[in-house]
């Protein structure tokens, strides 16, 4: 295989011209059989497969300086610079991340996870490499999808006053996780259509190139004036207008295509903008047919493409979903928003119905959550269904926009929590820190998805200011059903009251407490079960209630420990001088790597046993030192 030739970094450079398009199967083949195992992000690593290796022939890695911006499609990449071995454990615990990661390797020249970020990175590293006096590229890859992001034009704007070399990749295959949409999408398809253009190109530079004496020079004359043909005839001319060079658009999967290419992009003095035309999926049937499906995707059966673990119960994006459907028939105001996830955050159903009323703006959730509160100051209800580490990057506008104006914008925040293999840049777990410090805001999570069910109603009718429901990732509990009184503002719900201890749950981390609970009573300790449910504004009545028959709180939640809930319950406590102890089980204030939610639970111990350990060492600690007060008594 020519692929086991290829040990480390640089050495594709040794391949024969004539085996590159065999290392291209051969790496396709690997990527399926891999992934088909451990699951990951399969059609974005197929679609760029060429890419990746024409640019790791034109440049030296780690000297040069490669980011990828999402990062999900960098597994070929990792292959070429000897992580080959490290698939078998691909975004497991203490194996290796799906996404480029500065730790793991000198050729990851910058951390990924999320859209629109490679170029502003990439102009920082030209900068640095320029006052520094250094001699290196900076390639930084960027998808049609990601350009949608208003941070890529912000560096897009800033790069182009640059005099050196800075090659920026735009990877277009018409997708981002969903089909792309708006300006930019139309405006790429303009160009990916300019046959009269590319035709004409090639006529006239073959013509030129035919006169006698001085054909050439002629036809490298033309390339550094603005008066080029490109400047003629490509529609808008946006990038050269910006002060960007564009070459192309180039066949994404023809290597030699690819290579010459780059070779022009690096006699650039200045930013240089390479448009490459891939196909998502590519050599995969089932991937090509569905990409969005196979965006990422869990392990499969590589003959059907089909999933290898049935789906039993519905999730909680499934629950949404459903609700959603059945709201919109409800309410005529309702709509409904998304950043380039119709398909992940469940909102395809109620586009299909609701045409009108279904808004997907691209990677843009910052534009998102200004634009729901345009509509919603226009006497709309907007639903904006987005995942919890991608809504951080709309936190300004949240305040400022949505907040500020009391306006009743609805957040269904999806992921909340650890989310398992995607890793650190997509845990979501700062959620309830960061909505619960926004006045006005109100912040719910569900203990089971009959509860989840109720808060979207309820949130779809409250008209007092933003509402945020922060929900998992995963089959929805469905457990103590028969526990669902009505949601009222700001009030908890008390499924088991005793003496001594109470446990005070979160949202989906209800489960884990009502079986601590049980542990406890096996124990033969009094605990009382109380399901939290608001978040903000938090229920001081309850609180100070629980501390007069209760000798120690134990607040438990799914979310970094700073500015959490367990940390409002412990301000308040102070605050008002109750006589109780508080356990905060939180996760740590760190980053979470990738791997399974049960190890990572287990890790942090915020597993049910971690969990137990602690509750029953404070608690016998407090009644050490009661019997130590007696008996100094």
């Amino acid at each position: 295989m020519v692929l086991e030739r290829i040990q480390k970094e640089n050495d594709i450079q040794n391949i024969a011209k004539d085996e590159l398009p065999v290392l291209a199967q051969e790496i396709r083949e690997f990527l399926v059989e891999k992934i088909s195992r451990t699951g990951g992000h399969l059609a974005s690593n197929l679609g760029v497969v060429e890419l990746t290796i024409a640019m790791h022939l034109c440049f030296h890695l780690p000297e040069d300086k490669m980011i990828w911006d999402v990062g999900h499609q960098s597994y070929t990449h990792k292959i070429l610079t000897g992580r080959r071995e490290g698939f078998d454990e691909l975004r497991k615990y203490g194996g290796m991340s799906g996404f480029p990661k500065r730790n793991e390797s000198k050729c990851d020249a910058f951390n990924t996870g999320h859209s629109s970020t490679s170029i502003s990175a990439g102009l920082g590293y030209v900068e640095a490499r320029d006052i520094r006096g250094e001699d290196y590229y900076v390639i930084s890859v960027i998808g049609d999808g990601a350009l949608t992001g208003g941070m890529a034009f912000e560096a897009l704007n800033n790069a182009s006053n640059l005099k050196t070399n800075f090659i920026i990749v735009l990877n277009d295959n018409q997708m981002s996780i969903s089909q792309n949409v708006g300006g930019m999408s139309w405006y790429l398809d303009e160009i990916r259509t300019a046959d009269a253009y590319t035709n004409l190109k090639k006529s006239l530079e073959k013509a030129i190139r035919k006169i006698p004496s001085g054909g050439d020079q002629i036809m490298n004359h033309l390339r550094k004036t603005k008066s080029s043909l490109k400047q003629l005839f490509v529609p808008g001319m946006f990038f050269e207008d910006m002060g960007i060079t564009y070459l192309g658009p180039v066949d994404g999967h023809n290597i030699k295509e690819l290579v010459r290419a780059f070779h022009e992009a690096k006699k650039v003095q200045g930013p240089v903008l390479l448009h490459v035309l891939t196909k998502k999926g590519k050599g995969y049937l089932p991937a090509e047919e569905e990409p969005s499906r196979f965006h990422g995707t869990e392990p499969f059966d590589i003959r059907t493409g089909k999933p290898l673990k049935k789906k039993e119960k519905d999730t909680y994006t499934d629950v949404f979903a459903k609700v959603m459907y059945e709201m919109g028939a409800k309410e005529p105001s309702l709509v409904a928003l998304t950043a380039a996830m119709e398909d992940g955050t469940g909102l395809a159903p109620f586009h299909r119905k609701y045409k009108e009323r279904f808004f997907d703006v691209g990677i843009a959730e910052g534009h998102a959550v200004t634009f729901a509160a345009g509509l919603a100051a226009g006497g709309l209800k907007p639903v904006f269904a987005v995942y919890s580490s991608f809504l951080q990057r709309g936190f300004d506008q949240i305040i400022h926009d949505v907040a500020l104006q009391n306006l009743p914008v609805v957040f269904a925040v999806d992921r909340g929590g650890l989310v398992g293999s995607d890793g650190e840049t997509h845990q979501g777990i700062f959620d309830l820190s960061y909505l619960s410090m926004i006045p006005n805001m109100t912040v719910m999570s569900p203990k089971n998805k009959w509860e989840f069910a109720d808060m979207i109603r309820f949130a779809i009718g409250f008209t007092k200011g933003p509402v945020a429901i922060r929900y998992p990732r995963g089959t929805a509990y469905d457990g103590y059903r028969e526990f669902r009184p009505a949601i009222e503002y700001g009030k908890s719900e008390a499924v088991f009251e005793e003496e001594d201890i109470a446990l005070i749950s979160v949202g989906h981390m209800f489960e884990t407490a009502a079986k601590v609970r049980e542990k406890l009573k096996e124990a033969g300790l009094n605990a009382s079960l109380i399901n939290a449910r608001f978040v903000k504004p938090l229920d001081e009545e309850r609180i100070a209630k629980l501390a007069e028959d209760h000798r120690l709180l134990v607040t438990i939640e799914e979310n970094v420990e700073s500015g959490g809930f367990g940390e409002r319950v412990l301000e308040f406590a102070n605050r008002m001088a109750l006589d109780v102890r508080i356990l905060n089980i939180t996760l740590p204030d760190d980053y979470i790597e990738h791997g399974s939610v049960d190890m990572l639970r287990k890790e942090v111990m915020l597993d049910e046993e971690s969990i137990l350990k602690k509750v029953l060492t404070v608690y016998a600690g407090m009644q050490h030192e009661i019997a130590m007060k007696k008996g100094d008594q």
